[in-house]
C-alpha cells in the first residue's frame, strides 16, 4: 500500500519492527484509532523473500499500521511502540534473536520520519545505554504469508514475547454478518455471468469486464453476500485487463487454494462467507506496496461508491478509502 502522505483527511501508515510481529501486531491492532494492520518483511536484500529466508536476507519483522491521524496521533502510536519494546537491544527483543527481530521505525514519507526522529531523541533521555532503534526511509515492504496475518487471532495462546492482558480488544468494525444465500436464491439474484464466475469458477474476458478501468472511490464486496472484499485505495491499474488490487479489505476475508486446473501451478482466491471464486493471486505486484496482485473477475464484485457506504451499512469502513483531492 502506497504512502499518503500529505493527505491529512485519509488514513496514514507506518511500519514498525519489534520482534516477533505476531505480538506486535496484536497489540497495535487492539489501539482505538488504528484501521487496519498487516505484517511482512522491510528493508532486506531480496524480494519476496520467505519467513525461513530472512535471517539471511537482512528483512526486519514489521508490522504495517493503518490509523486515522484524527483519532490517534503518530507521536502517539510511537509511544506505544516504545512502552513494548527494549530500544537499547540489538537485533533482539524478549527471547528471540537475530537481525530479523531489530528494532525501527520506517516510512516513505519525510515528516513522519522526521517525527520519529524527534521521538526517539527524548526516548533517548530516559536512557544510558544506547537507543538502537533505527528510523529509516522504507525502501520496500513485502507480505509475509497468509498464516503469519492476525496469527494470535487465528492461533488463541499461541507464543507472544508481550503481556496483552492489560490491553482491551478494540470493536471491530466490519458490519453486519454475510450469511450465503440458498442456491436457488443464488441462482436467482445473480446475472448469468455473474454465476458463472462466483459459482462455476469461470473467468471472464479481459479488457470486456465492469470495473477493470473503474477508479472511483469506494468498496468491493462480495456480489454473493455482500461482505467486503477490497477498498478503492488498494487498487491499481495492472495491465491485464481484470480490476487488480494489492491486498484485501481484510485478510481473512480471502481464502487461498492451490490450482492445479489448465496444466498450470496457480493460487485461486474465493471469498470467505460466499466462498464465491473470486480470481487469482499473483507475485507480480508493486514492490512498494507489498509485491501481490489479487487478480479478480468483475463479476464476482459489487461496487459501492463512497458516497453511499454509510447509508448501504458500510460507514465504518469509510476511513478505509482515500477521498479525491
Amino acid at each position: 500500500m502506497t504512502s499518503v502522505e500529505g493527505n491529512s483527511r485519509g488514513p496514514r501508515e507506518i511500519w514498525l519492527a519489534g520482534g516477533c510481529f505476531w505480538g506486535v501486531e496484536a497489540y497495535f491492532a487492539r489501539l482505538e484509532g488504528v484501521l487496519r494492520t498487516s505484517v511482512g518483511y522491510a528493508n532486506g536484500s531480496k524480494a519476496h523473500p520467505s519467513y525461513e529466508e530472512i535471517p539471511a536476507t537482512g528483512h526486519a519483522e514489521t508490522v504495517q499500521v493503518t490509523y486515522d491521524p484524527s483519532r490517534i496521533t503518530l507521536e502517539e502510536l510511537l509511544e506505544h511502540f516504545f512502552r513494548i519494546i527494549d530500544p537499547t537491544s540489538k537485533n533482539r527483543q524478549g527471547p528471540d534473536r537475530g537481525r530479523q527481530y531489530r528494532s525501527g521505525i520506517y516510512s516513505s514519507a519525510a515528516a513522519d520520519l522526521k517525527t520519529a526522529r524527534a521521538v526517539v531523541a527524548q526516548i533517548e533521555k530516559k536512557y544510558r545505554k544506547p537507543v538502537v532503534t533505527e528510523v529509516r526511509p522504507l525502501e520496500h515492504y513485502y507480505l509475509a504469508e497468509e498464516y503469519h496475518q492476525r496469527y494470535l487471532e487465528k492461533n488463541p495462546g499461541g507464543y507472544c514475547h508481550l503481556d496483552l492482558s492489560s490491553l482491551p480488544r478494540k470493536k471491530e468494525a466490519a458490519p453486519g454478518s454475510y450469511d450465503k444465500p440458498s442456491p436457488e436464491e443464488i441462482k436467482e439474484t445473480l446475472t448469468e455471468e455473474q454465476y458463472r464466475v462466483t459459482q462455476l469458477d469461470a473467468t471472464e474476458p479481459p479488457f470486456d469486464n465492469e470495473y477493470w478501468s473503474h477508479d472511483a472511490p469506494g468498496i468491493y464486496v462480495d456480489v454473493v453476500t455482500g461482505e467486503p472484499l477490497f477498498f478503492s485505495t488498494d487498487k491499481y491499474d495492472a495491465g491485464c485487463g481484470w480490476p487488480s488490487f494489492t491486498r484485501p479489505a481484510e485478510s481473512g476475508a480471502i481464502v487461498e487454494r492451490a490450482d492445479g486446473s489448465r496444466g498450470m501451478s496457480r493460487t485461486e482466491v474465493r471469498s470467505r462467507s460466499g466462498d464465491s471464486h473470486l480470481g487469482h493471486l499473483f507475485t507480480d505486484g508493486p514492490a512498494d506496496r507489498g509485491g501481490r496482485r489479487y487478480c479478480i473477475n468483475s463479476a464476482a464484485l459489487h461496487f459501492i461508491p463512497l458516497g453511499e457506504m454509510a447509508q448501504e451499512g458500510y460507514g465504518a469502513l469509510m476511513p478505509f478509502i482515500r477521498q479525491p483531492t
